[in-house]
């Protein structure tokens, strides 16, 4: 018996359906079917009838303009049932009620990967969107502690985490996009999954991509190889909230940084929300092209504070509580324990919570036992390991001076020449996004200066990096010398 006899023997929509897409492929070309077919399924109703199921409209259209009919011919000449195919997009298929039967696995690893299934060999890293609900926003990628309810607020971060849970919402009258930036390890990432899980929360039915610039270079990479761009641009322009993390990242790759743009402007004229997080605010962004710079910053960008010692001792008290609640600790840490925690970790609040775990392996149940001397013994040994080397403002005075042939002194004076106050708001300016101090605290370290004088200059520098070639050269200059 031969393997066309053999299916037409068969009722499994699944296996039809591979030798369907086999005879196709050919007749398609490669790129349409990677494109289009690929990443289709078929799945069955509670009332029998097949759809092909496609993850965006547009793929819906292409099939059903130029492939329906074929497929239906195949099908029909394969199917002991003599059932017809129809096409729905993903949105219009989860939008109906419908008892709905996943199909088993396809040989196909796109159509695999598209149905959240692990395909039998290894494949290309993709933009996972997340269509589905908690089990695909999983699959892209985001972490379930990341919500929330797990998000400490400070003062520091008050109002960007005010912006977030609005964004979540899908409130009317929202900016877009949304663009938050901070120093590396104050909880941008957090925020960003927290909007992803509350939007999909909210609107099960909605199609929400989340990923990092990593991996959107990554998809955008493997498409232009794989001659599946068409793809690659549908899933992302179909997004209703697109969520981008480490946006730096894209810095020096031209094509990549072209196609992001085209795709934000492809989502602000639909009305499609956007989000993004980046080290460092748009206009300090020296190594983005300026057009994406310019996109970047139309919407509202969010500063991310670094944690001041009270949020701290804030996430310290969470930390332990959650780690309590699971019998890691008992008891409550002394409070002198808990500063000398704080103040012995002046990095992020990613260290912290890496000491705080340190903390607890150690003394489990003995938490509340546990003295200052032996937790300075605890902590010191990891933090031996080598954390992030710490910027401190006299570095950024000394380094600042030096590029401008000043000296440090001039920095604090009361000097208001612009040879020397556009290089004092400069160095405050790399202050604030380099260090955890507070406006009031780099006030006083520049002399004495009032924290709006501070706060002021940031913006300037802010506002003039955007249109100042020099100034954007400047800052990059010094950047590369803070972190080399």
């Amino acid at each position: 018996m031969n393997k066309v006899a053999e299916v037409a023997m068969m009722t499994d929509p699944d296996r039809i359906w591979t030798e369907v897409t086999r005879m196709v492929r050919a007749e398609l070309g490669e790129g349409p079917f990677s494109s289009y077919l690929a990443p289709s399924a078929v799945r069955v109703d509670a009332h029998g009838r097949l759809f092909i199921v496609t993850p965006t409209a547009y793929a819906r259209d292409w099939i059903r303009k130029n492939a329906l009919r074929r497929l239906n011919d195949l099908w029909a000449g394969l199917d002991g049932q003599s059932r017809m195919l129809e096409v729905r997009c993903r949105a219009e298929f989860v939008s109906t009620p419908p008892q709905v039967t996943p199909l088993s696995r396809s040989e196909h690893p796109q159509t695999a990967a598209t149905r959240g299934l692990e395909p039998s060999e290894p494949r290309r890293a993709t933009v996972a969107p997340v269509t589905d609900g908690p089990r695909a926003v999983r699959a892209a990628g985001l972490q379930e502690r990341l919500t929330f309810d797990t998000l400490v607020e400070g003062k520091g971060n008050a109002f960007a985490i005010a912006i977030a849970r609005q964004t979540a919402s899908w409130a009317d009258g929202h900016f877009n996009p949304i663009f938050f930036c901070g120093p590396y390890g104050h909880g941008k990432t957090h925020m960003l999954n927290a909007i992803a899980w509350e939007a999909q929360r909210l609107r099960p039915e909605a199609k929400v991509v989340y990923l990092s610039a990593e991996r959107f270079v990554s998809a955008f990479v493997n498409a232009v190889r794989d001659r599946t761009t068409a793809a690659f641009k549908d899933q992302l322009r179909t997004a209703d909230i697109l969520l981008i993390d480490d946006v730096q990242f894209l810095a020096n790759k031209a094509s990549t940084q072209e196609e992001l743009l085209s795709t934000l402007t492809a989502l602000m004229e639909d009305g499609r929300r956007i989000v993004l997080a980046a080290d460092r605010p748009p206009a300090a962004l020296t190594d983005i092209e300026p057009r994406l710079r310019s996109h970047l910053a139309a919407g509202l960008t969010c500063p991310v504070e670094p944690a001041d010692r009270e949020l701290k001792l804030k996430v310290v008290a969470r930390k332990l509580a959650s780690l309590a609640a699971i019998g890691l600790v008992e008891g409550e840490a002394r409070p002198e324990v808990v500063a000398h925690l704080v103040d012995s970790t002046q990095g992020s609040i990613r260290e912290l919570e890496g000491a705080i775990n340190t903390l607890a392996a150690v003394a489990g149940k003995r938490l509340s036992q546990l003295g200052v001397e032996e937790a300075r013994a605890v902590i010191g040994s990891a933090m031996r390991g080598g954390p992030e080397r710490r910027i401190t403002v006299d570095e950024i005075q000394k380094l600042t001076a030096d590029h401008f042939g000043l000296k440090q002194a001039d920095l604090l004076s009361g000097r208001r020449t612009r040879s020397v106050a556009r290089p004092r708001q400069i160095a405050m300016y790399l202050c604030k996004n380099y260090t955890s101090r507070s406006y009031p605290d780099i006030g006083r370290r520049f002399g004495g200066r009032d924290h709006t004088t501070v706060l002021h200059g940031v913006r300037r520098i802010e506002e003039l990096a955007a249109k100042d070639e020099q100034i954007a050269r400047d800052l990059e200059a010094l950047t590369r010398k803070l972190r080399p």
